[in-house]
């Protein structure tokens, strides 16, 4: 157990035996303790952790609050805690102070396994599926895949580091409507190279300058071998050149933005398996489709009103819902995207995940409650489906909205943008805003080295941190392990708050994964660094007495742990005081040390920016 958790599990602890207690020596009757929380105040003055369990006993014990908390505090025993005093607050709150116990631990915690730091096991290894960007392979990847692709990997990254085993995959629509639209908007351009604008271009095709480009470079390699055969043989040729082609660029934007899929899942597999078939069979089986203008449709009003009166919804709700029932298969004989997404999904389940996460578009939203209710159809837990809806991504430079279409061409691609924005920023950037708010990405903002770019304010911090080690480096100052009565030392307000904020990572890792919303980490982050210029600011590190300055150096032992270039990383090691390293032992280390902070959850992918600064 982590300290922070140790901490709270020990003042848990302590406040039911003041309860009991209190309720022994008849300063409270008797009754059953109501449940209460521990939290941490947003002024940390008021203390480091506070509980409601006065005010939430005042049913129970017909008490006023105030009252329960004296009766609480007066069976208070803090002995054996990290804890050394406490205070009533209010109508009834009881703030706790920690002790300096607390700190040492933290410290002396982080340090005895900085690989794991961080780590739990709250997920108990349970299987769950990431499913992001999965765009359609018949264009570029936009700025909406740029803000899933960081939304999706750094959500699977909090939900391995919170102990769950998490899996990325990519599904790529290679087959189905959007595949016939892509080969007759190619047929149209490459038949336009041959014959000019007597050819019709579609007017639902894909109008973007990718469909133009793939059109001549087919027939700057083949002639006009096409332009005589069926159009069906000649749709397939251009697709199989195509289709590959643009998987093979996805594929390597996704790298360049260091997204790294365990499996790149391909939906024409569920086709040829047969697996889209079986699944409109099973549906058949269960009495749940019927047939209506020559289609197959699926029962999905009948199934949805039977789930939501179960969940005690009220017929007049349903009713509001205006729901519908769903193409399985078409006239034609194909099946509908939909169908195709349901076999999907069981094939996730089938393959032993037990929870699924897809990252989609808001404006997939009329999806979620349909593929929940085809889950239970099929005889699985819908709920085990989560949606994370993301919202619209706006591109501003210059002050100015970029307009975005991805029909008409404009779009800016994945690869531009990475072009302009390093692979951090942007990761960090697109982690800034919860998936369900929509957000500007502002060009200039994101290269900018000025405070107002919260990726440089962060770097600034590293770059700090990194002065402070060539100054003392120069002097020859090199930092040893300390004692517990030198780390006692540290008691300068600048420096708890810093020391509780890393404490709280192992908690605040618990809660995005819970929350399926790794932006808590980016915060996470961005309040390190404010942390660590403020104690920058208020603590000088050279030229303090002996005990304290290897306090404010030395939490480590200097040949096992060295500074790196990630932002969490070195705020440690600025706490530490390790010096640099060089060659193979600093990649080691490096490697190492990547683990230790929300750092290798969300960027840092390639080096900081470089800063100048002066050492402290």
């Amino acid at each position: 157990m982590d300290t922070y958790a140790l901490a709270v599990q020990q003042l848990k602890k302590a406040i039911e035996n003041a309860i009991e207690k209190a309720i022994t020596n008849g300063e409270l009757p008797q009754a059953e303790a109501a449940p209460f929380i521990i939290e941490t105040p947003a002024d940390r003055s008021h203390g480091d952790f506070a509980t409601n369990a006065a005010m939430a006993g005042a049913k129970a014990f017909r008490m006023p609050p105030f009252k329960i908390a004296q009766a609480i505090t007066s069976n208070l025993d803090l002995e054996g805690t990290m804890f050394d005093r406490f205070e009533t607050a209010g109508p009834g709150f009881i703030n706790f102070f920690l002790g300096t116990e607390f700190y040492s631990a933290v410290i002396r915690e982080i340090l005895a396994n900085p690989e794991a730091y961080g780590r739990s096991e709250y997920g108990r290894d349970e299987k769950v599926m990431v499913e992001f960007v999965s765009a359609n392979p018949t264009g570029p990847m936009h700025m909406g895949n740029a803000r899933g692709g960081a939304l999706g990997d750094c959500l699977a990254a909090v939900l391995d580091k919170a102990g769950y085993n998490a899996w990325r995959e990519f599904y790529v629509n290679d087959a189905g409507n959007q595949i016939e639209k892509f080969g007759c908007s190619l047929e149209a351009r490459y038949l336009q190279i041959f014959k000019g604008d007597e050819i019709e271009f579609p007017e639902d095709g894909y109008q973007g300058e990718d469909i133009k480009d793939l059109a001549k470079e087919y027939a700057d390699l083949n002639g006009d071998s096409l332009v005589n055969v069926s159009a069906e043989e000649r749709k397939k040729a251009l697709v199989d050149y195509a289709l590959p082609k643009n998987i093979k660029k996805m594929q390597a934007d996704m790298e360049k933005y260091k997204i790294f899929y365990d499996k790149w899942f391909f939906e024409s597999e569920l086709h040829k398996s047969g697996a889209v078939k079986a699944v409109v069979d099973l549906l058949t089986e269960k009495g749940l489709t019927y047939e209506k203008e020559g289609a197959v449709w699926y029962k999905n009003k009948e199934v949805l009103t039977q789930k939501l009166l179960k969940e005690g919804k009220s017929q007049k709700y349903i009713d509001n819902l205006e729901l519908k029932d769903d193409v399985l298969i078409r006239q034609n004989g194909n099946p509908t995207y939909f169908t195709a997404d349901i076999a999907y999904h069981k094939n996730k389940f089938d393959r032993g995940f037990t929870t699924l996460i897809d990252v989609w578009g808001a404006d997939h939203h009329g999806h979620v409650m349909r593929m929940k209710g085809a889950m239970d159809a099929i005889g699985y837990d819908g709920d085990k489906l989560n949606v994370v809806l993301m919202q619209l991504v706006k591109l501003v430079k210059d002050g100015e909205l970029v307009r975005m279409s991805k029909r008409t061409g404009k779009a800016i691609q994945l690869g531009d943008l990475l072009d302009e924005v390093p692979v951090d920023s942007a990761r960090f950037l697109f982690n800034t805003k919860e998936a369900n708010t929509q957000m500007d990405f502002d060009l200039d903002l994101a290269v900018s080295q000025d405070n107002q770019n919260p990726v440089y304010y962060v770097q600034y911090a590293h770059a700090r941190i990194c002065s402070i080690f060539k100054s003392l480096a120069k002097e020859g100052i090199s930092p040893r392990e300390c004692t517990d009565a030198e780390l006692a030392l540290l008691t300068a307000p600048e420096e708890k708050e810093l020391i509780n904020h890393l404490a709280s990572y192992t908690n605040e890792i618990i809660n995005a994964a819970k929350d399926y919303d790794p932006t808590k980490v980016t915060r996470y982050v961005t309040q390190l660094a404010t942390l660590f210029h403020k104690f920058y600011n208020a603590c000088r590190v050279k030229g303090e007495e002996e005990g304290l300055m290897q306090a404010r150096l030395g939490w480590v032992i200097s040949s096992k742990v060295l500074p790196v270039t990630l932002l969490s990383t070195a705020i440690i090691c600025q706490m530490t005081g390790i010096m640099t390293a060089t060659g193979s032992r600093k990649k080691r280390m490096e490697a190492i040390l990547s683990r230790l902070l929300p750092a290798d959850i969300l960027f840092w992918q390639t080096s900081p920016i470089s800063h100048s600064v002066s050492g402290q």
